[in-house]
């Protein structure tokens, strides 16, 4: 039954995880649900890239999802906890075309098939990295259910769910406006472009009106996409330019002539409230033509090199130079200012993206993001925290066809095959022999992959064996709970939605927690860059899994961001240690006692027994509501301050000096407080809980993995009030002390008056852990206020202090006077500082609350002081 003298979580870590997957804890038995045997409880986790190595940002995801999903095994459901990975297409793509290129060569140079075998074997050798260090975290996952997006029922899913949206006519392969990358050669979607605040210019360029009656000034900061100009457009507001709308300007340069337009979306206040419409070269630009019917004229191809003379072939930024300089020379320059903007750049290589007019297949999502507005406004899925909501109606509410392939070779390749007899599309889930259109052998496969999203918007479902109906879908499906961060709302959780609805008919899960990010204790972000980055492996190895899982549910409140930092965790790990010495205080009392038999519980007994009951009360409803950080510290305030600073304390006079009967009491509550404590820790702290269960005589599974979570059956509300008292008054007798410059360990003698008798009696029954606790002589009942007494007062009771013999009363008197002239200067340079209407508008809050803190506590330590002064004053005279 003996623990090891420190604590030390490198010796029994792996040792635990390796007996949980032995034991096949983590196993969901399907057959227990669809007999009514046991409740389900589901969920997927989101599939970390396969490239991807462990961030604190997965640790904060994992740890969150296994708290929850621990906690429902221990309370008695069937958890389905399906892990996985998620192939990654342009990221895994572009690890192996580093690999190649160390050999000289590209992708090309090998062909399709020979590359698209060396990603699988890269996939083999590495891709299981950042599964392994899950596993080093304690995530409780069913890995028999492990899936990738690519594997052959996955791939069976993806073919199932696109030819069925094609057939509907819901996908379509049409030629709009996408992201591109020049390097990569592919479509990108809106989260694998990254927007970054660039120094740049806005150019003033003058657009000569075809009547000869001047011209107008457009500014712009792109001046080589002019090239593809179809017009120049106003806002319809705008008074300086109402006249010139439906008039032409030549476009110089090329010298074509363009209309005036006007539209909502110009903004006057921008450059000179002239902007040019080009619907190839930018998204907005696209709208504005579609919605005055103007043609999208391309001006460059799809390495960045522009299509048209006097340009052509040349890079878009050098012809950038090219056109600027001409324009100069054309005296069509008006002026050029500096401008900081955000670019978009390629999240893979960091190429400048650019807007490009591109044949591409598309989803139109207008008619599949209906269903999951509706759930979400009616409640049937319920955003945690519920703010979301509003970023999730945001993006729905203005929802645009999503573009879904991608010019890459690694990934889900499209399944439609074009005739090269009639050019028929023939969309199918298996290879066609022939065109359905004409019959021809002539086919060939389209050469783009489908998007990483399109396959894991499929996730919830795909992973459960969909689209045939299997007892892992019956049971399954639709899943509990999503926790992912807000980043990906859209592009992952909306889109899940999407999927689910229209192929199950069933929501994907019901509750989606999104958490905060997480970042250094400065609030900066975290990034290599700044070398602020904390590697959660790194903190495993040096504080242990545990006491990086507790920092992580502890700082997790709903809505903020958290700031971590090493000393954070650092001090988290004196709370493991703390666990560690309760449980080593225990096992060592029950070795010396005989703890089975009757038992006869006394106040501090049933006060503890309640105190834990409603600490499993408060577990069980944070944890309901994701409230993490609440339920952590709940755990820590009870295990810490109650059960070990209190209760312990209390029990030691028994253990040591009490009778058999009040020995084997004590230790009876010892155990089961300890036992079922572990079991509220135990979703937190999974290595270390089980670690100590095992080593108790009165576990009650062969493992805490599987222990029935604690029931909050012991309720002596009569106990809590009294014994809470108990403990204010050692607390007063140590303050007294301290404020007196009285050695702790000086005994003093003590008198209590009350009318309460059930108190009397509680602290009459506890007299000997006052006189330990408190180191006291003696301790008696009184009717009057005694002589030479210092005192404090309690809700039903007054505590006298004997110190008139102990101190020199005249000393402590001028003491304290100069104690609280110190104080009272400083209240009074806080207050000043305080009523500053300044400092209290530029100081951060957090500066301005940390002051309002000191003065309050200023304020109670003056008061006390000056109570304090009053009785010796009292005691002198």
């Amino acid at each position: 039954m003996e623990l090891a003298p420190t604590y030390n979580p490198a010796l029994f870590e792996d040792k635990w995880y390796r007996f949980w997957l032995e034991k096949g804890y983590f196993h969901a038995d399907e057959k227990k649900v669809l007999s009514g045997e046991k409740k389900k409880f589901s969920v997927v986790l989101p599939p970390p890239n396969v490239t991807g190595v462990l961030h604190v940002g997965h640790a904060l995801n994992s740890t969150l999802q296994d708290i929850i999903c621990r906690w429902k095994r221990m309370k008695g459901y069937e958890v389905c906890w399906i892990p996985g990975t998620d192939h990654a297409g342009i990221a895994t793509q572009w690890v192996v075309e580093k690999e190649l290129a160390k050999e000289g060569l590209t992708r090309h140079d090998v062909g399709r098939e020979e590359f698209v075998k060396r990603v699988w074997k890269w996939k083999e050798e590495y891709g299981s990295r950042i599964i392994n260090q899950l596993k080093k975290l304690g995530t409780s996952c069913d890995w028999d259910r492990e899936r990738f997006t690519m594997d052959e029922g996955f791939s069976k899913a993806v073919r199932k769910a696109f030819v069925k949206l094609y057939r509907e006519g819901l996908i379509y392969r049409g030629k709009r406006l996408i992201n591109w990358c020049p390097r990569c050669h592919t479509a990108l979607s809106d989260l694998e472009v990254e927007h970054e605040e660039v120094q740049g210019n806005l150019w003033y360029i003058r657009y000569p009106l075809v009547d000869g009656d001047g011209y107008v000034v457009v500014a712009t900061t792109r001046p080589e996409t002019m090239l593809g100009d179809v017009a120049v457009a106003v806002n319809p507001e705008d008074e300086r330019y109402k006249d010139l709308v439906g008039k032409k300007v030549r476009l110089p340069i090329v010298n074509r002539e363009i209309p005036i337009i006007a539209d909502e979306y110009v903004d006057p206040e921008f450059g000179t409230g002239v902007v040019k419409i080009t619907p190839a070269h930018d998204f907005n630009d696209f709208e504005i033509g579609q919605r005055h019917g103007l043609p999208a004229i391309s001006v460059m191809d799809d390495w960045g090199r522009i299509t048209v003379e006097p340009f052509k072939g040349v890079d878009r930024f050098e012809a950038r130079e090219a056109i600027v300089s001409l324009l100069k020379e054309e005296g069509l320059l008006e002026k050029v200012e500096p401008h900081v903007h955000a670019v978009g750049h390629c999240y893979r290589c960091k190429t400048v993206v650019e807007p490009y007019l591109s044949d591409q297949w598309f989803v139109k999502t207008k008619p599949l993001a209906e269903k999951p507005i509706e759930a979400v406004k009616t409640g049937e899925i319920k955003f945690i925290p519920k703010q979301w909501e509003n970023t999730f109606f945001d993006w729905m509410y203005n929802i645009r066809d999503w573009c879904i392939s991608r010019q890459i070779w690694w990934g889900h390749r499209i399944p439609a095959w074009y005739c090269e007899e009639c050019g028929h599309i023939n969309v199918a889930e298996e290879t066609p022999k022939r065109c359905e259109s004409c019959g021809s052998e002539k086919l060939r496969q389209d050469e783009d992959v489908l998007d990483t999203w399109f396959s894991s918007a499929l996730w919830p479902f795909g992973t459960l064996g969909w689209p045939e109906e299997t007892d892992d879908l019956k049971a399954f499906y639709p899943t509990d709970l999503l926790v992912t961060g807000f980043d990906i709302i859209f592009f992952w959780v909306s889109r899940m939605m999407m999927m689910g609805y229209h192929f199950t008919g069933k929501k994907p899960f019901s509750d989606v927690y999104v958490h905060a990010l997480v970042r250094d204790e400065h609030g900066q972000k975290m990034s290599k860059t700044k070398g602020n980055v904390i590697d959660p492996l790194e903190m495993v190895e040096k504080y242990g899994a545990d006491t990086l899982r507790f920092t992580l549910a502890a700082l997790a409140a709903q809505g903020r961001d958290i700031r971590l930092s090493e000393k954070i965790i650092e001090g988290y790990k004196h709370f493991a240690n703390k666990v560690w010495n309760i449980a080593r205080f225990v096992l060592s009392a029950t070795e010396q006692v005989e703890f089975e038999g009757a038992v006869a519980y006394q106040p501090e007994d049933r006060w503890i027994l309640t105190k834990l009951s409603e600490t499993v009360e408060a577990v069980d409803r944070e944890l309901e509501n994701y409230r993490f950080n609440e339920a952590a510290k709940a755990i820590y305030q009870f295990l810490w301050h109650e059960f070990a600073d209190w209760y312990i304390e209390f029990s030691k006079q028994r253990i040591f000096k009490g009778s058999d009967e009040e020995k084997r009491t004590a230790v009876h509550v010892l155990l089961s407080v300890l036992r079922d404590s572990l079991k509220l820790l135990h979703p937190i702290m999974p290595f270390l809980t089980e670690e100590i269960y095992q080593k108790l005589p009165n576990k009650d599974a062969e493992s805490i993995v599987i222990a029935p979570w604690p029931s909050p059956e012991f309720k002596f509300e009569e106990s809590v009030e009294p014994v809470e008292t108990v403990k204010e008054i050692i607390r007063g007798i140590r303050n007294t002390k301290a404020e007196l410059n009285i050695p702790p360990s000086t005994k003093v003698e003590v008198f209590v008056k009350s009318s309460d008798e059930e108190l009397l009696k509680t602290i009459s029954i506890m007299v000997p852990s006052i006189k330990q606790l408190a180191k006291v002589s003696e301790l008696q009942r009184t009717e009057e206020a005694p002589s030479g007494c210092v005192s404090f007062f309690l809700p039903g009771v007054e505590v006298y202090v004997k110190v008139g013999e102990l101190i020199d009363v005249a000393k402590e008197i001028e003491r304290i006077k100069k104690k609280l002239s110190g104080v009272e200067k400083d209240i009074k340079k806080l207050e000043k500082k305080l009523s500053n209407e300044n400092f209290l508008k530029r100081a951060p809050k957090e500066v301005v609350e940390k002051n309002r803190n000191e003065l309050e506590e200023l304020r109670e330590i003056y008061e006390k002081l000056n109570n304090t002064l009053k009785q010796l004053e009292n005691i002198l005279s």
